[in-house]
């Protein structure tokens, strides 16, 4: 809740059972706040409670709350303003040697990459690509330009959106270089210098990246550990009015959480209330691994207030950079005219085989669903044997583990696993506004074999890392 105003009601539920009887309890009470700050379930930038609002809330006493926010103040996660109450801030944002994705500069040979949820192509590309090929010299008599897309293959994507029950004609599709080159366009399109742009926390950072490249603020909206807290999102829609919002609702990038038809409809409603446009990022779609019936389109329950992306990075092969728009018909041109400013279509030869992959994927991706279901399941296992500690709840689709540490260590740990020979991402790459340093995203993209070998050196990397005396670890994780 970046920026507004936390209720001592939401603040004394995030607080739980903070009191351990271990030793004074505004300590406690720090110390609890502190991780709440330090794992992004409080955002930086957030107004706590005032001292009496949050004591009546706890039932504690005034000098218990004056005392924490003091503590908190002296190491840095609470500033305080005359007449402006007190926000949430991170005493210093740690960036971890591949603190983003895997650096140009970096040789993976050797290593095991967890820094990159995307799989190998799925059988049969080299077969779409020879047949492309034989359809290409119709097409070399053209400029090759096609803002919009090639027709054949806009209208295999929108009979995919009618199969689902979403009325869309090929008209509203636009094709792109990629979901990422999609989520530009439509920022571009839809917002103004200075905007804000609601998004989830944890969410996918090279999205955050290119939405605030756009000029916008980003509001991030921390997710509760069952998944989206709806009332959150409600209040703060209200708070700061978002011109847009970008969103993953099917296998979220990185907690793999599924958003219900009923929260859908919910959170759809919100936003027409507000105004606000909603971008909806439908990658990981097609990857239920649990054989689960997929709840409707996000667009079904806002047609004219949605825009959809899609991808076949993930479902066919991060090779193809195809990807598209689906956008309602009032606002095709509007989408078209942002686009000329950053290029001018997709190419043809990707398009021709995307086409050729669509018309086939019903034969194509119950495979890589089925790979994915063993890597993950592969993954977990190891995890429970290796790291009983860590905490994760097991994905019904996506590409990806987000797993909860029990100490904030994550950025710590990617620089000891890399000379262990394991890449990592730390969580708070994930955070729109830091924290999360409890977590770590693990992809279940490698075979079987390398994942279990890999989660081996995570767990001699994590027991070095954090052995020796409970006060001297404590030390380490404040400074």
């Amino acid at each position: 809740m970046t920026g507004q105003q936390l209720p001592a009601s939401t603040l004394a539920g995030l607080l739980g059972s903070w009191s351990d009887d271990s030793g004074p309890a505004y300590r406690s009470l720090a110390e609890r706040l502190r991780l709440l700050i330090a794992d992004g379930r409080i955002m930086p930038g957030a107004r706590v409670p005032s001292e009496r609002e949050l004591t009546d809330a706890l039932g504690v006493s005034r000098t218990t709350v004056a005392s924490a926010y003091r503590e908190l103040r002296d190491r840095g996660y609470l500033n305080s303003r005359r007449g402006s109450g007190s926000v949430t801030s991170l005493p210093s944002k740690v960036e971890p040697e591949l603190g983003r994705h895997h650096a140009p500069w970096i040789d993976t040979v050797g290593l095991y990459d967890f820094t990159c949820a995307a799989s190998p192509s799925v059988p049969g590309i080299s077969s779409a690509v020879a047949e492309a090929v034989e359809d290409l010299p119709l097409h070399l008599a053209t400029p090759g330009y096609h803002p919009q897309g090639l027709p054949e293959l806009r209208e295999e994507i929108a009979a995919s959106y009618r199969a689902r029950g979403l009325p869309t004609t090929a008209d509203q599709i636009i094709v792109t270089a990629g979901a990422l080159a999609a989520t530009a366009i439509a920022i571009r399109a839809m917002t103004q210098i200075g905007d804000r742009v609601l998004t989830e926390s944890p969410t996918h950072p090279n999205s955050v990246d290119t939405i605030r490249r756009s000029g916008c603020r980003v509001v991030g909206v921390p997710m509760s550990p069952e998944g989206w807290d709806l009332p959150l999102l409600e209040a703060t829609i209200r708070q700061s009015a978002p011109r847009a919002a970008w969103m993953v609702v099917d296998f979220q990038n990185p907690t793999g959480r599924l958003m219900s038809a009923a929260d859908r409809q919910r959170l759809a409603r919100a936003f027409a209330r507000a105004r606000t446009t909603v971008i909806i990022d439908e990658t990981l779609y097609e990857l239920p691994l649990d054989g689960q019936e997929m709840p409707p389109p996000f667009a079904l329950f806002d047609p004219q207030g949605v825009i959809t992306l899609g991808s076949v990075s993930k479902s066919f092969w991060g090779g193809l950079r195809i990807g598209w728009l689906r956008v309602p018909e009032t606002l095709v041109a509007r989408i078209l005219d942002a686009r000329a400013s950053l290029d001018l279509g997709a190419p043809v030869l990707e398009q021709l085989v995307v086409t050729r992959l669509l018309r086939s994927y019903r034969s194509v991706l119950p495979e890589r669903r089925a790979a994915l279901a063993l890597r993950r399941d592969t993954l977990a296992s190891a995890l429970r044997t290796a790291l009983p500690s860590w905490r994760f709840t097991l994905p019904g689709g996506g590409l990806s583990m987000w797993c909860e540490l029990p100490e904030p260590v994550g950025s710590s740990l990617v620089g000891v696993a890399q000379r262990n020979g394991v890449l990592l991402v730390a969580g708070s790459r994930f955070s729109p506004d830091g924290g999360l340093e409890s977590f770590l995203r693990l992809p279940y993209t490698l075979d079987p074999d390398t994942l279990r070998d890999a989660v081996s050196r995570l767990a001699a990397s994590y027991e070095s890392l954090t052995a020796g005396p409970p006060l001297r670890r404590t030390a380490a994780m404040i400074a």
